[in-house]
């Protein structure tokens, strides 16, 4: 049986600041984040199984991705905690703004990293996390392979 590459995208807003940035993206900004969640597996050769010929239902790894990513960082802003930023998170979550610490600095890169390690540890074990893309703006995007890491 053949490995087959599955594909799905999602779109959400997250705002962010890079503390100790040189540039704009110093200050609170957002961004329409597209990520792109590619599995690979093999399709279910099993006739009498419900998902007969699916490497994974689309509608599971849509449930996936929303509870481990979507569902959080939608409209939320990303702070490293680690910064003068923590005092600007505490007080915009006491007037009930939707805020996420990290252990790192809020870039593409590392937020690909970090939802690349939400995602894989919810797959099935018969299905692996193939790649993720995730574009912040029309020209710009960080992308995580497996076989890179």
């Amino acid at each position: 049986m053949s490995n087959i590459r599955i594909t799905k995208q999602f779109n959400f807003e997250t705002g962010h600041a890079l503390y100790g940035y040189d540039g704009k993206c110093k200050n609170v900004h957002g961004h329409s984040y597209k990520l792109n969640v590619t599995v690979i597996g093999q399709p279910i050769n099993d006739a009498n199984h419900v998902k007969f010929g699916m490497v994974i239902d689309f509608g599971d790894l849509k449930k996936i991705v929303k509870e481990e990513i979507v569902d959080k960082f939608d409209h939320a802003t990303v702070f490293n905690k680690n910064t003068p930023h923590l005092e600007l998170a505490k007080e915009l979550q006491k007037r009930d703004h939707s805020v996420i610490l990290v252990d790192y600095q809020p870039t593409s890169e590392m937020m690909v990293i970090d939802f690349a390690e939400k995602i894989k540890s919810r797959l099935p074990e018969n299905i692996q996390l193939h790649s993720l893309k995730l574009q912040e703006t029309e020209t710009s995007f960080a992308e995580w392979y497996a076989s890179d890491n």
